[in-house]
C-alpha cells in the first residue's frame, strides 16, 4: 500500500534540506516521500556531462539523504529521481547555486565567493516602513540604454558603478538614486527564472520562477560559472547598502513556469500545487498553476527561502507577487521569521490573485486581511482615484476626473479609519503601499498621453508631477516606478514583460528634458524625510495631527500639526487638480513660508516666486503647494 504524501508522518521540520557544505564533507537531503529511488549525480564542472552517481538512502519523514566525505566546494550536482518506473534528472529544489539556465545545481561555499568585506559591510540605518521611499526598477532597464554612461549594461554590477553620466553630463545610475534620495530599491525578479536563455541573453521581467534560491544568471557577466552570479549580485547589494540604500526582492512563490518539469513536481508529484475536485491544476496565478502555501511543506519552503535570502544575501525586504494566493497563516509566519532576522525588514505584496483560486477566499491575504500585521499591501484604490484606470482613457483626480476628493483623502491618511466617511482597509498607515504606477500596465506619462490626448505635453507633465506629489506627501509607504521622476515612457506599451530594451530601457536623456520635474520630486523626498509628521506610523497619530481644510471643487488640502523635534510646527499641503487656480483662506493671520510651489520644492523655503503668504494662498492649476510655520 502506497502511503499518501499528505500524511502527517511526512512533515519534516529540519533546517538542513539541500546540499550542506563543509570542507570535510557535504550532506544532501531532499524531501520526496513517494518516489521509488533518488541518486545524487555529482559533476566536476558546469560543462561536465558524465558525472559520478551516488545512491541516496530514504530515512524518516520522507527525506532522502547522503553524506559524501571530501571537499566538494562549488561543484555541481543534480538528483536522478525514479518514479513509476520513469527516471528524471532535476536540480535540487533547495539548491543555492546553479550552472547556466539551472541545468545543474551547485554545492556552494559562500565564504569562497563573497565580495571583500561582505560579512561586515555597512548597512543603511534602520527606519520605520513609513519612512521608506521605494523605487521599483528592472535590473536591465536601469542601465542598458546607450546613454546611461554605465559599462556593465543590464548587469548587477551596474548598481556598483559610481560617477556615471550621459555624454551631456547628466548624472545616471547609482549616483542618480543617491541624489534622488530614495531609501529602498525594489528590483523585479532576480531569482533564477526560465524565460531568458542565460547563455544568449534576452529580455523578460522574470515572473516565471525555476530555481527560487539562485540569483538569475542573465544579469551576471558569466552565466556558465555558478560562482559569478552569486558574487556579482552580492556586490550589487553591498554597493547599494554602503551608499545608504536598502534592497527589496520581488518574489514569486505563487506559481512555477511549468508543472511537469519543475523540481517541485519531479520530487513530490502532485504535492506542491493546488487542484480542483476533479484533480485538475487550478490557475489562480493566470500562469497555468498555483502553489499550495497552506500545505506544511510548501509553507516551509517559502519560509526557508525567505530566511535564506534575508540571512545569506542581507535582503532588506520582499515584495510578494499575487500575495492573495498565499494563505494568511503562511504570511504571518513569513513576517514572524523574517522579523527575527531583521526587525526592520519590509514585507508587502499584491492583495489580489491572477485568476480563480481554489484557496478559500477568507484564507487569502486580501486587502483588509493584513490589519494588524507587519505586512503592507498595494493601495490600488488610491492608484485608480489618482489616474483613472490603468490602460484605458478613464480619468482620475489629477487628469480631469470629477468627484475623487473623498478617495484621495482616504489615501492621504494611509487607508486608516479616520472618521465615518474617510476610512478604508488599514489599521495603521504603514499597511498601505501608496503608488500610482508600477511595472505592470501603462507608465504614468503614457497613461496621460492616452487618456488626455488633447492636453498639452506641459499639462501632462504637471499631471505626472501632481500624482507623484500626492504619493510622496501621503501617510503610508510611498512607492514610485523607476523613471517616473523623469517622465519615463514605454511608447504606449502596457505589458512590456518581453518587449525588449528599446521599449523598457530608462532613457536618461529625459532627465535633461524634464529637469524641473526631477528636481521637484527630489525636493519632495527630501522634505518628507525631514518631517516626522509626514511619516506617522499609528492611526491615532494621524487622527491627532492631520486636519482637512475646506477647499474648492477638485482640490484637497490639509494641515499637519507637529510636536516632533526638527519638524515645522505646522504644514499645510494643497493639491489642486482643478483646471484653474484656486484660493485657499488660511486658518490664521500668521505669516506662512512656502516650501513648495508649482515650480520647486525646498525644505527650507522656495527660492522662486512669492516666498511667504498671509490670509490666503493662491494655488495654480495642476500643482501642489506646501507652506509651513
Amino acid at each position: 500500500m502506497v502511503e499518501s504524501i499528505e500524511d502527517q508522518q511526512f512533515i519534516y521540520d529540519g533546517n538542513d534540506l539541500g546540499a550542506v557544505y563543509s570542507k570535510l564533507n557535504t550532506t544532501f537531503k531532499v524531501w520526496a516521500p513517494t518516489v521509488e529511488k533518488i541518486t545524487v549525480i555529482l559533476y566536476e564542472t558546469y560543462n561536465d556531462d558524465l558525472g559520478q552517481k551516488y545512491e541516496m538512502n530514504k530515512s524518516e519523514r520522507g527525506v532522502w539523504q547522503l553524506s559524501l566525505n571530501g571537499d566538494f566546494k562549488n561543484k555541481y550536482y543534480n538528483y536522478i529521481v525514479l518514479n513509476n518506473g520513469v527516471e528524471k534528472e532535476t536540480p535540487d529544489l533547495y539548491t543555492k547555486g546553479s550552472s547556466a539556465n539551472g541545468k545543474k545545481g551547485m554545492i556552494v561555499d559562500f565564504d569562497s565567493i563573497n565580495p571583500k568585506n561582505w560579512k561586515h559591510h555597512k548597512k543603511p540605518i534602520p527606519i520605520n516602513r513609513t519612512e521608506a521611499i521605494i523605487y521599483e526598477i528592472h535590473v536591465r532597464d536601469f542601465s542598458v540604454s546607450e546613454d546611461s554612461g554605465i559599462k556593465n549594461k543590464g548587469k548587477y554590477l551596474a548598481f556598483s558603478e559610481e560617477n556615471t553620466k550621459t555624454k551631456q553630463g547628466i548624472v545616471t545610475g547609482l549616483d542618480h538614486l543617491k541624489d534622488l534620495g530614495i531609501t529602498h530599491v525594489h528590483v523585479l525578479p532576480v531569482y533564477d527564472f526560465a524565460s531568458v536563455d542565460e547563455t544568449t541573453g534576452g529580455y523578460n521581467w522574470g515572473y516565471d520562477p525555476y530555481l527560487y534560491n539562485v540569483p538569475e544568471g542573465s544579469y551576471s557577466s558569466n552565466s556558465l560559472d555558478g560562482t559569478v552570479r552569486i558574487k556579482e549580485f552580492k556586490t550589487m547589494i553591498q554597493s547599494l547598502h554602503e551608499n545608504g540604500i536598502s534592497i527589496i526582492m520581488d518574489v514569486v512563490y505563487n506559481h512555477t513556469i511549468t508543472v511537469e518539469n519543475s523540481p517541485m513536481d519531479i520530487l513530490a508529484p502532485g504535492y506542491y500545487y493546488r487542484k480542483d475536485y476533479n484533480g485538475n491544476y487550478t490557475n489562480g496565478s493566470g500562469c497555468s498553476n498555483e502553489t499550495a502555501s497552506e500545505k506544511p511543506m510548501v509553507k516551509k519552503f517559502i519560509i526557508d527561502s525567505i530566511k535564506f535570502w534575508a540571512q545569506e544575501y542581507k535582503i532588506d525586504g520582499f515584495r510578494f507577487d499575487l500575495m492573495a494566493l498565499h494563505d494568511i497563516d503562511t504570511m504571518k509566519e513569513v513576517e514572524k521569521q523574517a522579523k527575527i532576522i531583521n526587525p526592520n525588514i519590509i514585507i508587502y505584496g499584491e492583495p489580489w490573485t491572477g485568476g480563480q483560486s481554489s484557496l478559500p477566499y477568507d484564507r487569502q491575504l486580501r486587502k483588509g486581511s493584513q490589519k494588524g500585521m507587519q505586512v503592507s499591501v498595494f493601495n490600488d484604490d488610491l492608484r485608480n482615484a489618482l489616474k483613472g484606470d490603468n490602460d484605458g482613457d478613464n480619468l482620475g483626480f489629477v487628469n480631469g476626473g470629477l468627484g475623487f476628493e473623498l478617495e484621495i483623502k482616504k489615501g492621504i491618511v494611509g487607508g486608516i479609519y479616520y472618521n465615518n466617511n474617510i476610512c478604508n482597509f488599514t489599521l495603521s498607515p504603514g499597511e498601505a503601499i501608496n503608488y500610482v504606477s508600477s511595472h505592470d500596465n501603462l507608465c504614468l506619462y503614457d497613461k496621460f498621453v492616452k487618456s488626455n490626448p488633447y492636453n498639452t505635453p506641459s499639462q501632462r507633465e504637471k499631471m505626472n508631477r501632481l500624482a507623484l506629489s500626492i504619493i510622496l506627501t501621503s501617510q503610508g509607504v510611498p512607492f514610485i516606478q523607476g523613471g517616473t521622476e523623469i517622465l519615463r515612457t514605454k511608447q504606449g506599451n502596457h505589458n512590456s514583460y518581453n518587449a525588449g530594451d528599446l521599449i523598457n530601457e530608462i532613457r536618461w536623456s529625459r532627465k535633461a528634458e524634464f529637469t524641473e520635474t526631477y528636481e521637484y520630486i527630489k525636493g519632495l523626498i527630501a522634505l518628507r524625510k525631514s518631517q516626522k509628521v509626514m511619516t506617522l506610523d499609528s492611526a491615532n497619530d494621524v487622527i491627532n495631527c492631520l486636519h482637512f481644510l475646506e477647499t474648492p471643487y477638485n482640490s484637497v488640502a490639509y494641515e499637519l500639526t507637529s510636536t516632533y523635534i526638527g519638524d515645522y510646527n505646522k504644514l499645510i499641503i494643497v493639491h489642486n487638480a482643478y483646471k484653474e487656480e484656486i484660493k485657499l483662506v488660511l486658518p490664521d493671520d500668521d505669516e506662512w513660508k512656502i516650501l513648495a510651489n508649482e515650480h520647486e520644492v525646498n525644505k527650507t523655503g522656495v527660492k522662486s516666486g512669492s516666498k511667504t503668504c498671509i490670509h490666503e494662498l493662491i494655488v495654480p492649476q495642476l500643482s501642489t503647494y506646501i507652506i509651513c510655520k
